[in-house]
């Protein structure tokens, strides 16, 4: 089948098949007398096998690692094990991330809805000093900045794999959004 047809069939984009076969995910399929890619069924279970992993979390690297194990005809299943141990436990500290996400924004929700603060120059309950984007001084991994009380001062700019984290970031505020 030609490059279009399996596109269809998968519901993924050409291009996304093209890259696929430059970073090695996929062998360069065979090409017809007029230049056409020719794929098989074996292409398609490979590609259905990527999406399964990229949707459980799987990164492409660790995608091509386990693909390699079975290309050297070797089991992959310790490597996965530990993939996917390294995901559950990812998880977990997302879930709990997100939890405390959920806390922090209710608090700001609620300083927003009273109107509160009337300072800043946008929004003042997001500009905050305690909320405080920090990135020209922090370089290009940039930091969520400073609180009182809290075991984590600076927070990390979340990752492409974390969610926004601002765990503590409103210890330093009392009931009236004021430091003190």
């Amino acid at each position: 089948m030609r490059i279009g047809e399996l596109a269809e069939r998968l519901g993924v984009t050409t291009k996304a098949i093209r890259f696929y076969e430059r970073i090695g995910l996929l062998p360069d399929p065979p090409r017809t007398s007029s230049g056409y890619r020719s794929y098989e069924e074996v292409d398609a279970e490979r590609l259905v096998f990527i999406k399964t992993a990229q949707r459980l979390g799987l990164s492409l690297d660790e995608i091509k690692e386990i693909i390699a194990f079975r290309d050297r005809g070797e089991q992959p299943c310790g490597y996965v094990a530990d993939v996917l141990q390294r995901q559950v436990t990812d998880l977990d500290t997302r879930i709990r991330e997100m939890r405390a996400l959920r806390g922090e924004l209710r608090r700001l929700q609620a300083r927003a809805a009273l109107a509160m603060t009337t300072e800043g120059k946008f929004c003042g309950v997001i500009e905050h000093p305690h909320l405080r984007y920090n990135g020209a001084e922090a370089g290009s991994s940039g930091t969520y900045s400073g609180t009182r009380g809290s075991a984590r001062a600076d927070v990390p700019r979340p990752s492409n794999r974390r969610i926004p984290t601002t765990t503590g970031l409103l210890g330093g505020l009392n009931d009236v959004g004021h430091t003190g």
